[in-house]
């Protein structure tokens, strides 16, 4: 099936007919991929490839290279001609041609003058298919003349006048480069009112005394010769109305006075350009300049507008403080009227600059060469365009083609050669010339005419190695004429490719867009014309990607720390990755705190300069990864400077700071302390928190401190160092504006009353000599206030008071200045003494064996003589009931809070005989106890037996012996004996309970089964229950004959062989029921009585002699209470 011809690559067709691919490409010599081994049989005509400028402006000191170098096959020979005519190279010593080259290199260091090779010339290059030219190479030496001698006048005017200072350099090739400097190679200052034009004048708008010098200098700097010429020193003097007349009248004759203005402000007018309007042309693709310069007092100031447009925004810039508008790269676009407006607070004037945009000639489509076969057609196409539109003309062979010999095969069509039928003597090298008043182009465009069989040229065998889910690319690259048609196959046997997975392109490229596992195999490229066939087969093979599965993470450390960035990579395993850190996309400092290992990169010791982007790359032979994280270094701000006090008042001042450096944690508030060098030099106090976007804070003084203030800021990360102290700053004093506080009356013995204060510190005083006055009455009398000023103390004592009773207190500051504010009144009380009554009929309920309830009358207040605290009952154990002996009183004490006139008495021992009484205790002390009170607890159940053990087994029996309670809690009445056989599996047989005489601590129990486990459980018993348990367990001895059968059977074959049998076949179901549960079966399993389990909660047996289900529900120790 054949395709159409596509631009860049066509997909194949789903057919199943075999694909034909017929391309029909313009070759170029530039292009086509030839190897050496096609060249040096393939012919083919010249092609330029290197050439001087057009405009080649030489340095007369050197010699003279005019470069022209071209390719082609067999190798072109070259000529030159010069002024348009031929140039015999070898009647010149001078001149010779590079070998191999159609450079001239002309000698002119040893002899011969530069200006003598000024011309135009032009290169050809030829061969047996045709020949190809240069552009018109116009050679030209720089020159840098010097300026011409003058006498410059020194120039005297009056301050505020205008001033331009002529350069006119001479003329040179290229043209200079005009500056201004001083006699010392200083540049002199430029700026809004002082600028150098565009034609190197130096402008004033209006001059000033400072612009007074003798050693204004034009520069021409010549950058082809690096030569700097120098225009003769100008003198200004600028002087006043009254200097500039005595100067006029006694130098006239011999000093040019440069006007008589008068130095009066006035509106702008245009030093340049002149007039109200003005022309200027530029060439497409060039940087527009345009220029206004304006005189005025004050200096105008210059503003630019596009009239019926807008200036373009991205090419539109400002030189010499506005005063030129720049418009790079212009095109016809940019033809208009642009307007400059000087203005100043006088005035406006301005000029109108019609700008038009006129194109040397530029390409719209030039010639390609053609590659052709024999009978084939093609075209050539030569479009260009400009302003004026540009001439177009055809030469062939470097000759005009009107004149040129004639060819059938072609025909000439306006900007278009159309060729048709072509043969082997149809080659030739075209030239087109486009042209117009501002210049031309010149192209050379081959048509060569081959007959060539089909040629692959990609190497055989080549291995291609390509990442999975991306485009693979087979080259085919061939050549022939006629065009070969490209075929591939895959495989050995494998039918043409036409899936649409595939992609064919016009040079032969196979491309599987997503090249995936199953692409990998062996490709066969065929290549077919007229004239023969060719093949190649190539390999493809498909890796894995590489891939980073753990990429580094954003971080933010702080300054000083270490940071760790995590990269670990997945590649093919036929693949070699490397993996390289780089630090925002350059390579890792050279420096010991940075390490790499396999997966990670440590940075130690972090400091502000490593922060940045951190970039894991992994690199293999076929694709590269990278991940990148970012580190952000932080720290606690810098220590705010530059503190300055302003705005000092009696009470306030402002405090202003410059921040330091937030070290990346925006700063979220500032600190402000201050330090009291009159009372508490060296102690720094908060004074204020203002947020981290203020730089400034007015701060409340208090009176008679002498204050410093230090700032600190406040981040994220913490608080900064503190700022240096600010300047000192002394507050005026006056009488305190508070008084102490804290003050309180209590007494120290029952005659006295002790005032208490917390005193004002020395930032609260206001002023020197702080005393108090503090002042005293009893509450329910009539006297009157009794005072004393004492000096700055916190307490005061007074002496003969009558015992508890209620005083009014007050306490009031005073300094020199005079006093605080009249001072709240607080209540105290005189003196405590210990109470004279005891509490009143004291009854006692017992509740249980542990627990009693106590009531007593409450004291009347009068007999307690202070502050009532409460009541405090001391009690003791008097007498054991059970044992009747003496013990050593223990007492114990509870205390009752406040006005409580009842009690409990926990943690009370059961059967036992206890005393106590009442007191009642003010903050001196208890007063005298009621009188005690006895009563009794009742009995309680017993703790468990001390101590149960198992003695002198036998076939049959067991003898039990047990320590009695260590706590009987009453009278012992018996023990109850429980106890039940324990079988192979754990299973609790019949309980069997017995009750023992109190006064038995041993007991045998005879008619056990023999070789059986027995579990025992055995309680004390009061009239008040039964007490904890504690258990035992014991096995019976074996019978002797038993134990003789049973080794007899263990040692017989078939038993030992049953027992291994059993053994497998429970190891199998271990592993069943392990497979099973493994995949998420559950499974009911019967759970087994714990060998310490409690017999009350057991099941009895059913009615058939088997045991039922027994399940645990809690945990009873074996001695729990």
């Amino acid at each position: 099936m054949q395709l159409k011809i596509m631009p860049k690559k066509k997909r194949l067709s789903g057919s199943r007919a075999p694909l034909m691919l017929f391309l029909c490409q313009m070759i170029s010599a530039l292009e086509v991929p030839l190897d050496p081994k096609l060249l040096e049989d393939l012919v083919q005509p010249p092609t330029i490839t290197q050439q001087s400028p057009k405009d080649y402006i030489i340095d007369p000191r050197e010699n003279i290279v005019i470069q022209c170098e071209a390719k082609g096959k067999p190798p072109p020979s070259f000529s030159w001609t010069r002024n348009g005519t031929h140039f015999d190279i070898d009647k010149d010593p001078l001149v010779t041609m590079k070998t191999g080259s159609g450079t001239l290199v002309i000698n002119i260091m040893s002899e011969g003058k530069a200006e003598t090779y000024e011309g135009v010339y032009q290169c050809t290059a030829r061969n047996e298919r045709g020949a190809a030219i240069s552009n018109n190479i116009v050679v030209r030496p720089s020159r840098s003349p010097l300026w011409t001698k003058e006498k410059l006048e020194p120039i005297i005017l009056q301050n505020g006048q205008s001033l331009v200072l002529p350069c006119r350099p001479p003329i040179g090739l290229p043209p200079a480069i005009i500056f201004w400097m001083d006699n010392s190679f200083q540049r002199l200052p430029q700026n809004e009112r002082v600028s150098q034009g565009l034609n190197g004048d130096l402008y004033f708008s209006n001059v000033l005394p400072e612009d007074t010098r003798e050693d204004y200098i034009c520069y021409a700097r010549f950058n082809h010769t690096q030569t700097i010429q120098q225009k003769q020193p100008i003198s200004v003097k600028v002087i006043s109305v009254d200097e500039l007349n005595d100067t006029i009248a006694a130098n006239l004759s011999d000093t040019e006075f440069y006007g008589a203005k008068a130095s009066r402000e006035r509106p702008p007018t245009l030093l340049t350009p002149e007039g109200n309007t003005s022309h200027k042309e530029e060439l497409r693709g060039n940087t527009l300049s345009l220029e206004c310069i304006a005189e005025g007092l004050p200096t105008p100031i210059i503003y630019w507008i596009k009239e019926d447009g807008t200036l373009p925004i991205n090419r539109t810039f400002y030189q010499n403080f506005k005063k030129t508008l720049q418009i790079t790269q212009v095109s016809e676009a940019d033809s208009g009227n642009y307007q400059c407006i000087a203005k100043n607070v006088l005035g406006a004037i301005h000029h109108t600059i019609s700008v038009t945009v006129k194109a040397a000639p530029y390409w719209i489509m030039a010639p390609q060469n053609l590659v052709l076969s024999p009978g084939e057609d093609g075209t050539l196409i030569c479009r260009a365009n400009g302003n004026p539109k540009p001439r177009i003309s055809w030469l062939t062979n470097g000759v005009p083609i009107e004149i040129a010999p004639d060819d059938p095969s072609r025909k000439i069509d306006g900007d278009t050669i159309i060729f048709s039928h072509v043969q082997e003597r149809s080659s030739a090298v075209y030239q087109c010339n486009a042209s117009n008043e501002y210049g031309y182009l010149l192209a050379n465009a081959f048509v060569n005419v081959l007959a060539e069989p089909p040629r692959i040229l990609t190497p055989a065998n080549t291995l291609y190695q390509v990442i999975a889910n991306r485009p693979a690319l087979l080259d085919c690259a061939f050549f022939g004429s006629p065009l070969p048609t490209i075929e591939w196959f895959k495989g050995a046997k494998g039918s043409a490719l036409h899936e649409d997975i595939y992609v064919l392109h016009e040079n032969g490229t196979l491309e599987i867009p997503v090249a995936q596992k199953d692409s990998t195999g062996t490709y066969t490229c065929v290549a077919r014309n007229k004239l023969g066939m060719a093949k190649n087969e190539v390999h493809l093979e498909i890796k894995d990607p590489t891939r980073i599965i753990k990429q580094p993470e954003y971080a933010v450390v702080q300054r000083g720390s270490t940071v760790s960035f995590e990269c670990k990579v997945k590649h093919d395993h036929t693949l070699i990755p490397t993996v390289t850190w780089l630090k925002d996309n350059s390579e890792l400092p050279s420096d010991e705190r940075f390490t790499v290992d396999k997966d990670h990169l440590v940075v130690a010791d972090v400091s502000d300069e490593d922060g940045g982007t951190y970039t894991c790359v992994a690199n293999t032979t076929l694709d590269h990864v990278s991940a990148s994280a970012e580190l952000s270094v932080v720290d606690v701000p810098d220590p705010p400077f530059d503190l300055e006090l302003t705005n000092q008042m009696d009470k306030s001042v402002q405090l202003s700071w410059t921040p330091g450096d937030d070290n990346s944690s925006p700063i979220t508030k500032f600190i402000i302390e201050y330090e009291d060098a009159m009372h508490e030099a060296g102690l720094w106090h908060h004074q204020a928190e203002v947020s981290g976007t203020q730089t400034t804070a007015q701060l409340k003084l208090s009176p008679y401190v002498n204050y410093s203030f230090r700032v600190m800021a406040v981040n994220s990360i913490g608080r900064s160092l503190p700022s240096e102290a600010s300047e000192q700053y002394l507050t005026k004093a006056t009488e305190p504006d508070t008084n102490p506080t804290a003050v309180e009356g209590l007494g120290s013995e029952p005659d006295n009353l002790v005032i208490t204060w917390k005193p004002l510190n020395g930032f609260e005083s206001n002023g020197p000599g702080l005393q108090y006055k503090v002042s005293w009455r009893q509450k329910d009398g009539d006297d009157e206030w009794t005072s004393v000023v004492v000096a700055n103390v916190s307490k005061y004592i007074v002496s003969g008071t009558p015992t508890f009773v209620p005083y009014l207190i007050k306490v009031q500051a005073l300094n020199d200045m005079g006093f605080a504010p009249e001072p709240a009144v607080v209540m105290g009380h005189s003196g405590e003494d210990l109470p004279m009554v005891a509490p009143g009929n004291v009854r006692v309920n017992v509740v249980n064996s542990t627990l009693a309830e106590v009531h007593w009358d409450p004291v009347p207040l009068k007999s307690i003589r202070g502050h009532l605290q409460g009541y405090r009952i001391y009690y003791w154990k008097a007498q054991s009931s059970s044992k009747r002996n003496r013990r050593h009183i223990e007492k114990k004490i509870l205390t009752y809070q406040g006005s409580k006139t009842h009690g409990m008495l926990p943690g009370l021992e059961p059967f036992s005989h206890y005393a106590l009484n009442v007191r009642v205790v003010n903050g001196k002390g208890e007063g005298p106890a009621s009188p005690d009170r006895v009563f009794s607890t009742p009995e309680g159940v017993p703790s468990a037996p001390s101590s149960l053990k198992i003695i002198e087994p036998t076939r049959d029996s067991l003898t039990l012996e047990w320590d009695p309670p260590s706590h009987p809690n009453g009278i012992l009445t018996e023990y109850s004996l429980k106890y039940q056989p324990i079988n192979s599996t754990h299973e609790l047989g019949p309980l069997v309970d017995l009750k023992i005489p109190a006064n038995k601590t041993r007991w045998t129990l005879k008619n056990l089964n023999f070789s059986t486990r027995y579990k025992f459980y055995l309680y004390a018993q009061t009239s008040a229950g039964s007490g904890s348990q504690i258990t035992e367990e014991a096995i019976t001895t074996v019978d002797e004959a038993m134990a003789s059968r049973q080794v007899d059977i263990a040692t017989q074959g078939w038993f030992i062989g049953l027992m291994c049998a059993v053994a497998l076949l429970i190891l199998i179901l271990l592993i069943v029921c392990f497979i099973r549960r493994n995949k998420g079966g559950k499974y009911p399993v019967k759970e087994k009585e714990d060998a310490h389990a409690d017999p009350e909660i057991q099941p009895m047996k059913e009615d058939d002699g088997t045991f039922g289900e027994y399940r645990l529900f809690s945990f009873v120790s074996s001695a729990s209470f």
